[in-house]
């Protein structure tokens, strides 16, 4: 079943309220997203990117899951 943006984007708030989270994508499946959070100072993209993909709560997962593929950007804000 595909996910709307908005799903993608609640389960990213949960994880990182107070971000900057943009979330782009019409077929549910391959999707694009950005997320500006303070958390990530310090980290580096591999933390970052592991952080995010943590909050997606296993929708990645195998050939299964619900996101086939997700072009993430994370960032700090400036």
């Amino acid at each position: 079943m595909p996910m709307h943006p908005q799903e993608i984007e609640d389960l990213l708030r949960e994880s990182f309220p107070d971000a900057q989270i943009t979330v782009e994508g019409n077929d549910g499946v391959h999707m694009a997203a950005m997320v500006v959070d303070e958390s990530f100072r310090g980290k580096n993209r591999v933390q970052q990117q592991r952080a995010v993909y943590a909050a997606l709560k296993g929708k990645m997962d195998g050939s299964t899951g619900e996101l086939h593929a997700l072009a993430l950007t994370t960032k700090v804000p400036e």
